[in-house]
C-alpha cells in the first residue's frame, strides 16, 4: 500500500477515518477484502503470493496497515521475510500495540523496508525499520505513504490537505468524498519531486495519489470509518490495470 490518510480522534462522531490506496504490480495475485476462511475474526484483503495482507481490522477491533519504504538498497532483496506477515501477525495476536512494536523491532531487519501502523480506534503506534523508533500517534490528521509518517511528499501533502480540509468541515462523512480523493491523480511538479534512486519518469508517474503505469499502480482504494460508539464501515473498491473492478462493504460493531 502505497499512501495512508487518517484522522485521528480529533472528530465529533469518528474515532478514526481512515483513506488509503494500495499500490501494487497488477500481475500480483489478490484476493478482495473478506472475512479470512482460515482467521473468520480478520477483515482484510489477502496477497494470495505470500498470504500476508496490507491493511486489516479484527471484529474486536485490532487494526494495521503497512506500507513499503522506498529506496534502491530494498529493491530485489532476497532471503527476506514478506513483510504482509507483520499485519496478519498483529491482527491474528493479542499482545498491546506497543509491545508488539517493540518486538517486531528485535528483527527489523529480516525485512525489506516498511512502515507499520497498529493499534486500536482509541491507540495506535507506528514504526519503520528506516528510523527504528516505536511512535505513539497523537490525535490529528496523518498521513504515510512510502517514507516516514508525515513526511511532506507532495501526495502526502496533498493527501493530508483534503482529508482534514473535508473531515473537519462534515459531521456525517460521506465515503463517496474520500473515494474521490483517492482518485486524485495530479502529478507533482519537478522540483517538488522527492529523489528516491528511481528516475526522474518514474518519480513523476509514482507523485499522484492514484498511480497507474502500464504495470504498476493502485490496485485497491480503501474507506474505513470507526464512530464514537464503535460502529465500523469499510468499503473497498478495486480496479484492474486502474479501471475500477468491484466495490465491498462491511458493516460491523466492535466487541
Amino acid at each position: 500500500m502505497c499512501i495512508v490518510s487518517f484522522l485521528f480522534q480529533e472528530h465529533p462522531n469518528y474515532k478514526l477515518i481512515l483513506a488509503a490506496n494500495r499500490d501494487e504490480f497488477y500481475q500480483r495475485p489478490t484476493k478482495e477484502v473478506h472475512f479470512w476462511e482460515d482467521e473468520p475474526n480478520i477483515l482484510a484483503g489477502r496477497d494470495l503470493e505470500a498470504k500476508g495482507t496490507w491493511l486489516g481490522i479484527t471484529k474486536n477491533g485490532r487494526f494495521a496497515a503497512l506500507t513499503n519504504y522506498r529506496d534502491p538498497k530494498y529493491f530485489n532483496q532476497t532471503g527476506k521475510r514478506s513483510r504482509g506477515e507483520i499485519v496478519t501477525n498483529f491482527l491474528k495476536g493479542n499482545m498491546e500495540p506497543k509491545a508488539y512494536l517493540q518486538s517486531l523491532h528485535k528483527h527489523h531487519d529480516e525485512y525489506s523496508g516498511f512502515n507499520v501502523i497498529v493499534g486500536t480506534p482509541d491507540d495506535l503506534y507506528y514504526y519503520g525499520n528506516e528510523d527504528k523508533k516505536v511512535r505513539k500517534i497523537e490525535p490529528g490528521t496523518h498521513s504515510l505513504s512510502n517514507e516516514l509518517l508525515n513526511t511532506p511528499w507532495p501526495k502526502v501533502t496533498r493527501a493530508k490537505s483534503l482529508l482534514h480540509e473535508y473531515v473537519m468541515n462534515t459531521d456525517i462523512v460521506d465515503p463517496e468524498v474520500l473515494f474521490k480523493q483517492l482518485k486524485d491523480r495530479e502529478i507533482a511538479s519537478d522540483e517538488d519531486l522527492p529523489k528516491t534512486g528511481v528516475s526522474l519518469s518514474l518519480e513523476r508517474q509514482l507523485s499522484p495519489i492514484f498511480i497507474r503505469t502500464e504495470d504498476y499502480g493502485t490496485r485497491s482504494s480503501t474507506v474505513l470509518l470507526i464512530s464514537k460508539d464503535n460502529k465500523v464501515q469499510l468499503i473497498e473498491r478495486t480496479f484492474n490495470d486502474g479501471d475500477f473492478k468491484e466495490e465491498h462493504t462491511f458493516q460491523f460493531e466492535i466487541n
